[in-house]
């Protein structure tokens, strides 16, 4: 069809005509929204706070990394001014516990309207990181919070806060982004996309309407205390404790408690995996809130409170919110059996867990069935119990256990001894029992002889052996059998339970003959670059660990020839690779051990790595970071070796079935002495293995021969049993 040119004019005017109505449209959009924005910000204004602090301490310990993302030991408190929320006509505030970290003399606070006031601490809720303030003001205007029922992803959500701005009649800085999460943080908290950062923590994250989803906090999955989640500020991934909580414990606060987070005391038996597994109970505390409900390892927790749990990470759902003294209804399976345990009342603390010490290192890569000792540490349980090198150790079990019957024989409720298939299953077995306890040892000695002794075992300790004996392997990596799922409880075995699989192998996907020396490397999809030592007489059929070196400030990849100079005989001798990550800047972020994580996935995917010895290793920052990994990447890292460098946060709980030990090295000089000692404090408390080596005249020098050859033991010996 041929249009006339008064026709075509006419439709190219109604088109333009069209694009110019939706231009207006939109225009006229942003000025609603603009309008909109504005008066709910004048609404919330009132209630926003401005805190000022003086006095405390300069620097307060971080999160694992400080405000530039990096794995530093302190965060320098800043001086500008914080921001609260009024929760109380009577002159109650709240905030975000972050303000108040660095332990301040004084705070003071100014209410729109008003002059400004001295105010105190009254508590701090420390499991969602708030904390109320008084101060001597009455008549104040209180928000209306959004019923949590009625918050919903993508609503819009306007971040506040008090900024330098002296004139508190003007509006408050702003941050305009969405509710991009719901239940996060164990369910305790929002998630936002609106930028959030020291300025408005403690701050309102408001609602179009100017009602109050919550307050600003930092906070983090992975970590807990006042700085955790600093580390996240203005990335776009922000957090709110729901004002509809806080109401609802502003009455226990008030009293001027604080209240701690509501803890069970149960570790699962696959702590690596929270998202796919049933929950399995790996070990309970002793006098924690699962001890006195009568959980035992071996336990299925399926319910609780009347919901199915079908992994850890469901349980954490539940319990995330919940406080010290509060009850929850727990079901078990046992035996196959249902078991309802009844209302448990939730601890507000566990006493640190010691995991069992036998006092051997096992000989590795082994296919026969048992686990031949390699080394007896003297004075240990084992040596006590005459278990001699070359010894085999085929069968575990309680005291009353009866020895020379198959698993699952004797009757229901009888115990028998397991069979031991590798070393990783023996020290799974024994963590189900506690220091103190007697446990019944099947061994096999070097004469074919089989004899049952009792062992007492003592609490893990920090014990270099006197010698590193050869061979440590017997070089049959490949021949492995593929151990079990998991042995099943063994009071009360079921057939089959514990047997050893049949051999299978499995070989990594790294050519036969796998290229050795030092290599320079690519992550295949992230495009990470990292350096790579495989010794010449690397063996695919031999486990090797694995040294992670995270390199000094602005050192990625230029230290890698010292390092080899350094460790290249030890690594030849004691079969070890090292692998040398490169920061993406100058200095480590702490959101680089994502990478680091797939970096190390893809080794040990292709070469023979012990998983039992794999080591974070740096000095200043890279030790920083290196502390931040062993508690981050629980299911990768074994060992934490740093020298000059502090923990930024106190340490997490101790994993039975993760272990985790550290070596900790500073010189005498070292202005962060002081530091690093504490940081050994806080390891020991929770009763970690911590090895510490202070060296007169240094300052932050590497290492000394001596050290050295003590932290080569020392890695060497992380798969003790």
């Amino acid at each position: 069809m041929i249009r006339s040119p008064g026709s075509l004019t006419s439709q190219l005017l109604s088109i333009s005509c069209l694009i110019l109505a939706g231009i207006v449209q939109a225009q006229d959009l942003n000025t609603e929204n603009e309008r909109a924005i504005k008066a709910a910000v004048r609404m919330a204004a009132p209630w926003v706070v401005k805190i000022d602090t003086a006095g405390g301490q300069e620097v307060i310990g971080a999160a694992g990394q400080g405000p530039g993302r990096r794995p530093a030991p302190v965060i320098r408190k800043g001086i500008g001014p914080t921001t609260g929320l009024i929760v109380s006509s009577d002159g109650y505030i709240i905030s975000s516990a972050f303000n108040f970290a660095n332990k301040p003399t004084d705070i003071f606070v100014t209410v729109p309207g008003h002059p400004r006031k001295v105010a105190k601490i009254v508590a701090t809720d420390t499991t969602r990181m708030v904390t109320l303030l008084k101060a001597d003001l009455t008549g104040l205007p209180v928000p209306q919070a959004v019923p949590k029922s009625s918050i919903q992803v993508g609503q819009w959500a306007i971040a506040l806060g008090r900024a330098i701005d002296p004139d508190l009649s003007d509006m408050p800085s702003i941050s305009v982004g969405i509710i991009s999460a719901t239940g996060r943080i164990w369910g305790k908290a929002l998630q936002t996309d609106a930028k959030v950062s020291p300025t408005n923590y403690g701050g309102p994250l408001i609602a179009i309407d100017g009602r109050v989803f919550g307050v600003l906090v930092p906070a983090s999955p992975q970590g807990d205390g006042e700085t955790a989640g600093v580390e996240w500020y203005d990335s776009g991934i922000g957090f709110a404790i729901p004002l509809e909580d806080i109401f609802a414990i502003l009455p226990r606060l008030q009293q001027g408690k604080d209240l701690r987070r509501g803890l069970l005391g149960i570790t699962p038996q696959q702590a690596n995996d929270a998202y796919n597994l049933p929950l399995v109970v790996g070990s309970v505390a002793n006098e924690s809130a699962a001890a006195k409900a009568g959980i035992k390892p071996g336990d299925t927790i399926v319910e609780v409170d009347g919901v199915a749990i079908a992994n850890f990470s469901q349980l954490q759902h539940r319990l995330g919110p919940k406080y010290e003294g509060d009850r929850v209804r727990i079901v078990v399976l046992r035996d196959g059996k249902r078991i309802e345990l009844g209302e448990v009342t939730l601890s507000g603390s566990v006493t640190a867990y010691n995991a069992p010490y036998l006092g051997i290192l096992p000989m590795r890569d082994d296919p026969e069935p048992g686990v031949e000792i390699r080394y007896v540490f003297p004075k240990s349980p084992a040596a006590a119990a005459n278990c001699l090198a070359g010894d085999r150790i085929m069968k575990v079990g309680p005291p009353g256990a009866l020895p020379g019957l198959p698993a699952g024989a004797g009757g229901p409720g009888v115990a028998v001894m397991s069979p031991v298939n590798e070393p990783s299953q023996l020290q799974l077995l024994l963590s189900r029992f506690t220091p103190g306890q007697d446990v019944k040892l099947e061994l096999k000695r070097k004469s074919g002889k089989i004899e049952t002794v009792t062992v007492k075992l003592a609490a893990m300790e920090s014990i270099l052996p006197e010698e590193l004996p050869l061979p440590s392997s017997k070089g049959r990596a490949l021949e492995r059998p593929k151990p079990p799922t998991r042995p099943k409880p063994m009071d009360g075995a079921q057939p089959g339970e514990g047997e050893p699989a049949k051999p299978e192998k499995t070989e990594p996907s790294a050519d036969d003959a796998a290229e050795t020396g030092l290599l320079k490397k690519t992550h295949g999809v992230l495009g990470r670059e990292y350096w790579l030592y495989l010794p010449r007489n690397y063996d695919k059929n031999v486990a090797h660990g694995l040294i992670v070196w995270l390199h000094t400030s602005g050192k990625g990849g230029k230290d890698a020839e010292d390092m080899v100079k350094f460790w290249g005989d030890f690594c030849e001798k004691y079969h070890f690779l090292i692998v040398g990550p490169k920061s993406r800047n100058d200095d480590w972020v702490a959101s680089e051990s994502e990478e680091i994580s797939q970096i190390l996935k893809e080794l040990l995917s292709q070469y023979t790595i012990d998983r039992q010895r794999v080591i974070a290793h740096g000095m200043g920052v890279g030790g920083q970071m290196a502390f931040y990994l062993g508690f981050h990447l629980r299911d990768l890292i074994r060992g934490v070796a740093t020298t000059g460098a502090a923990l930024g946060n106190p340490p997490k709980d101790v994993v039975p079935n993760q272990p985790l030990s550290f070596f900790i090295v500073a010189g005498e000089k070292d202005p962060m002495l002081k530091e690093i000692e504490e940081s050994k404090a806080q390891l020991e408390a929770k009763k970690y293995p911590v090895q510490y080596r202070a060296i007169p005249e240094f300052g932050k020098e590497y290492l000394t021969l001596p050290i050295m050859q003590e932290l080569q033991r020392w890695m060497d010996s992380l798969d003790r049993i």
